[in-house]
């Protein structure tokens, strides 16, 4: 008999993650309960929360996704089912280590780790997507590994998918896109292409806006950069078209050590792209791509690094034209919706096997 399952997250159905899993799951067969707000709004949580906790009572097993932390321990409080939680990425790591909230070990720090390890001990499995995201969030928490499961980031490839090269002749397009997150490390992109100013056909395209944009857009003033090109978020519909115009794509750059830590989405649409990618080597990264191979891995907070990434993959079409496919051979065997929704039945099952 086909399971009912409660998917249950606190960010709004359009957003990448809530979409992916939502219709990784119905395309497995499962009859979806969907209880999602309508933005991203803290607002929303407590309908939110009484509209879950009412559903959960006719469902086989509840599935809360990102962002869960408030979330989870209400619908723990009220039902005995089944509980799986796709964490995605965690509050202490977001909150502490990249955006600089709370010191390292100050109070706060503590509540934000407190939010991360209680909604992972209330939950019966936990998902995260690196085994060395589990293996640093085991070592902080001093928990078992027995309640976590790995699972890599999903692209919707019905969205981002290879596109025709819309190149323009003698331009060589490097392009980023993201929500200028402090990991992400806009600002040595940005001191790359002050490297490279005298390169006359080496155009940035930067796409999207968020925390450190204003910084980072005093930065290219301060260096007069007029090879940058910046735009505005664009709908998620709209970004192959976008991408498709460059050349090579760049992932994450930044100093603190949540880039140690994660893979991220700008780098898995790189490769369901199938252009050449160019990020930070870390053990996450490295789990899924190889040097030479897959990808182009350089030290982080390096711009001379990237600069000369650059050079040398604008030198080899042939290079560039290796990364892009094997990159698209990785996203194909682990990064497709079909693939993560294969890894979350085999979790489900797992779950309910015992269930009357």
């Amino acid at each position: 008999m086909k399971k009912r399952i409660l998917f249950v997250a606190g960010r709004e159905l359009s957003y990448s993650r809530t979409h992916i899993v939502y219709h990784a799951l119905l395309a497995q067969g499962y009859e979806v309960v969907g209880c999602f707000p309508p933005d991203r709004s803290f607002k929303h949580y407590p309908g939110l929360i009484w509209r879950a906790v009412r559903a959960a009572r006719s469902c086989d097993l509840v599935l809360v996704g990102f962002y869960g932390q408030i979330i989870l321990p209400f619908i723990r409080l009220f039902t005995r089912k089944p509980l799986l939680f796709d964490m995605y990425i965690t509050t202490l790591d977001t909150m502490v280590y990249d955006r600089g909230k709370a010191k390292p070990g100050s109070l706060m720090a503590r509540l934000y780790g407190f939010s991360d390890w209680f909604t992972y001990k209330l939950a019966d499995l936990t998902v995260l997507e690196t085994r060395a995201h589990i293996d640093w969030f085991c070592e902080v928490f001093k928990v078992p590994a027995g309640k976590m499961r790995r699972i890599f980031l999903a692209v919707d490839e019905t969205q981002i998918f290879p596109l025709p090269a819309q190149r323009e002749e003698g331009r060589f397009l490097v392009h980023f896109h993201g929500e200028y997150a402090p990991f992400h490390g806009i600002k040595y992109i940005l001191r790359a292409a002050h490297l490279l100013r005298e390169e006359r056909d080496i155009i940035f395209q930067i796409v999207g806006k968020g925390i450190t944009y204003d910084q980072d857009r005093a930065l290219a003033r301060e260096l007069g950069l007029d090879n940058v090109r910046f735009y505005d978020t664009v709908p998620y519909a709209e970004l192959a078209q976008m991408m498709a115009r460059a050349d090579l794509y760049l992932g994450i750059f930044g100093d603190n050590d949540r880039v140690l830590r994660v893979t991220t989405n700008k780098v898995v649409e790189a490769i369901a792209m199938g252009r050449p990618l160019v990020t930070a080597r870390n053990e996450p990264v490295q789990e899924l791509l190889t040097h030479g191979e897959s990808a182009w891995l350089i030290e982080r907070a390096d711009p001379h690094a990237l600069a000369e990434a650059i050079l040398t993959l604008r030198a080899d079409p042939a290079l560039r034209e290796r990364l892009g496919m094997e990159g698209h051979r990785v996203f194909q065997n682990h990064c497709t919706m079909p693939r993560l929704g294969e890894e979350f039945a085999a979790i489900i099952e797992e779950m309910t096997a015992h269930e009357g």
